[in-house]
């Protein structure tokens, strides 16, 4: 089977893989389709992630779907045939933060397409995956588009719960990525009366708009837009700040009501941070990292009809063009979720 192989900076590579037969526990999955995600495109164009390299050819990927093809000896809630969302995160269930319920946290996490360890963690961008069967959530009358944003999605929920009650608050969201957009559909679905959404694309303003917000700020030609909302003492209950960007979180401080919660989403390095801003507003800053039970729940929502992530897939390449799927998935002019289709 054919994988997609990072090796270094600028250097991606589709490659034979060899695929054994599922063990005990696991099935055998068709992927079909993968999203190309933030951290897919660090590797691409770095080599890296911050001071975590690639040491050794790995393959890309952890937000994908496919169809069940074998089922490994034990598995009995899984049919061959099932359209499924596959679980990057596998906690390995025996660490202090597994036992407290805390999966994300877990010490020995094996997440897909990961260079943290070594050897590293090999992703899921390939045509033939075997995946533990309580990875995969039955995503049955989604299209494999959608099943492939269950991952996304999980982040977004796992940063919505975090943030506490949501029904009636003034929700600002900095950086329109995926991530962003999707904690706008959120936050409405949670009950969020106001939402401001800020970028510097008008593309990314626009998906923006489309999910829901009220208003939206391109601070690269309206850089002080947020002023409107510093009167007394500010105007935002919520921030999700999902750029990474030291200047987004400054000037949406500078909006947030005392004792407002920011939710810190955004991952691109240390930021420095106005503690006395903070501090005197007795903010409420939190982090937000990975998922575990909201996974399953991403794909309810979405097969329930009470989330559609369908107008954020703008771009579906076949497997022999996934080089072009990651330059267009960089590419934030045109771009929201670039995916790649493996059955092509």
């Amino acid at each position: 089977m054919k994988a997609i192989v990072i090796h270094s900076e600028k250097d991606l590579r589709i490659e034979e893989r060899e695929t054994g037969a599922p063990e005990a526990g696991e099935v055998q999955v068709a992927i079909a389709a993968g999203g190309v995600c933030g951290s897919d495109l660090h590797y691409y164009n770095h080599g890296g992630i911050g001071a975590i390299r690639v040491r050794e050819p790995m393959i890309l990927g952890h937000e994908v779907s496919g169809h069940v093809t074998v089922l490994g000896e034990g598995v009995s809630d899984l049919e061959v045939g099932d359209l499924v969302a596959v679980s990057p995160s596998r906690p390995c269930g025996n660490c202090r933060f597994c036992f407290e319920g805390r999966h994300n946290q877990c010490l020995n996490m094996r997440f897909y397409g990961s260079a943290m360890p070594m050897p590293h963690i090999q992703g899921a961008f390939r045509q033939t995956l075997n995946a533990s069967a309580v990875q995969c959530v039955k995503a049955n009358g989604l299209s494999a588009g959608e099943a492939a944003m269950a991952e996304p999605m999980a982040v977004v929920l796992h940063a919505t719960r975090n943030a506490g009650e949501m029904l009636g608050k003034r929700v600002l969201v900095t950086g329109c990525g995926p991530i962003g957009v999707l904690s706008i559909i959120a936050a409405r679905r949670a009950g969020a009366v106001e939402i401001v959404a800020t970028d510097l694309s008008d593309n990314a303003l626009q998906h923006a708009s489309t999910a829901g917000a009220d208003r939206t700020i391109n601070t690269m030609t309206d850089r002080d837009a947020l002023q409107g909302y510093t009167k007394d003492k500010g105007h935002f209950d919520v921030m999700f700040e999902c750029s990474g960007a030291a200047v987004a979180l400054s000037s949406g401080i500078s909006a947030m009501r005392p004792g407002g919660v920011i939710m810190q989403l955004g991952l691109s390095g240390d930021m420095s941070l106005p503690m006395m801003a903070i501090t005197a507003k007795e903010l409420q800053l939190r982090g937000s990292f990975r998922f575990h039970t909201e996974f399953a729940m991403a794909v309810s929502l979405m097969s329930s009809g009470l989330i559609d992530v369908k107008p954020l897939i703008t771009h579906t390449l076949p497997l022999d063009r996934a080089e072009e799927a990651f330059l267009i998935a960089g590419d934030r002019s045109q771009a929201m979720k670039a995916q790649i289709d493996f059955a092509a």
